[in-house]
């Protein structure tokens, strides 16, 4: 791989980290946020959806998500765990996916792609690449 190409899969590991942890701490420095209204209002897979925003789960599901998403920015940012992060970024860009919109139409402006299925393709490229190793801490962690 050229340095160049380096330089690239760095860029987008470190810009999509900051997606992430910037949307997860908006949430955890939110005392108001809770999942339950996006849940609730899924179009697609509802009895599902709605399971996760049973009041039982509800606590649950809005730490993983708020965390989640901390952890997966820092993830990404640092590069270290990239590859398992980023399956757990896959699986919760999925879920969100499939809760938004009226599929095939998750939102107004898309007809099955929309900014879900993007972040997990970069996800699923961080994954392929081991961008963790490309100037991430996970370089560090692996012999070479």
């Amino acid at each position: 791989m050229s340095n160049f190409q380096k330089k690239i899969i760095f860029a987008l590991r470190v810009l999509l980290g900051w997606v992430f942890l910037y949307a997860g701490l908006d949430k955890v420095l939110n005392p108001s946020w809770s999942a339950g209204g996006y849940l609730g209002a899924a179009k697609n897979l509802h009895g599902f959806y709605a399971w996760f925003a049973s009041p039982g789960l509800l606590p649950v599901t809005n730490f993983i998500n708020e965390w989640g998403l901390v952890l997966l920015g820092v993830s990404l940012i640092l590069g270290i765990f990239v590859k398992w992060s980023s399956i757990f970024g896959i699986i919760l860009m999925l879920l969100y996916y499939f809760s938004a919109g009226q599929f095939p139409f998750p939102d107004a402006n898309s007809l099955l792609v929309d900014e879900h299925i993007i972040y997990a393709a970069l996800m699923v490229l961080m994954c392929s690449l081991d961008a963790g190793k490309i100037w991430g801490i996970d370089s560090l962690l692996t012999s070479k």
